[in-house]
């Protein structure tokens, strides 16, 4: 299993992981993204860089004020790039952003649960790779339990598992296979 981890950037003061005020490492410190800077294709890489699904939101002034300098260029990202910092970019002069114009952003939860009307119940299903797949937890009967169901539960913000069952589809498809120990 290969991760790679994003060390560049990262959304803070959000709910998740996938949301949050975004800030760009450089030179060993962390800067902010003025939201005038900032536009859909930007935000498509930076959710693809962090793991996390399609852009879902993208406004100032949501995650509180910062006192992190500011970013002192304009990205120019296409929306394929794998991280922002592959995206071109034009330099200019150091920046002020005005208050509440700091980039924030929310990314939809790279986990979600198919199958019923309940967005809190159903078949876990994993966005990688531009794509959903159900999950398969790999040895199941020893890494699954109420504790994994629960951290998965809390990701999606649904409270806690009151009910857990791994069951096995009969039908032939690609999957995601992963282990609870990530969790």
């Amino acid at each position: 299993m290969n991760i790679t981890c994003s060390e560049s950037i990262r959304l803070v003061n959000g709910d998740n992981r996938c949301s949050g005020r975004l800030e760009v490492k450089s030179n060993n410190s962390w800067s902010i993204v003025c939201e005038d800077d900032f536009d859909q294709q930007d935000a498509e890489v930076v959710c693809r860089e962090l793991g996390c699904g399609a852009p879902s939101f993208l406004q100032g002034a949501l995650y509180g004020e910062t006192e992190a300098p500011e970013w002192s260029r304009e990205f120019l990202c296409e929306g394929h790039e794998s991280a922002l910092l592959h995206c071109k970019s034009s330099s200019s002069s150091q920046k002020f952003c005005s208050s509440g114009k700091a980039v924030e952003l929310t990314c939809s939860v790279s986990l979600r649960l198919v199958g019923t009307t309940s967005r809190c119940a159903g078949v876990l299903a994993m966005f990688y790779s531009e794509e959903w797949r159900p999950v398969n937890v790999y040895n199941s009967e020893e890494n699954w339990n109420h504790e994994s169901a629960t951290a998965v539960c809390s990701q999606l913000d649904c409270g806690s598992s009151v009910f857990q069952e791994v069951t096995e589809d009969s039908t032939w498809r690609y999957v995601w296979e992963i282990e609870s120990s990530c969790w």
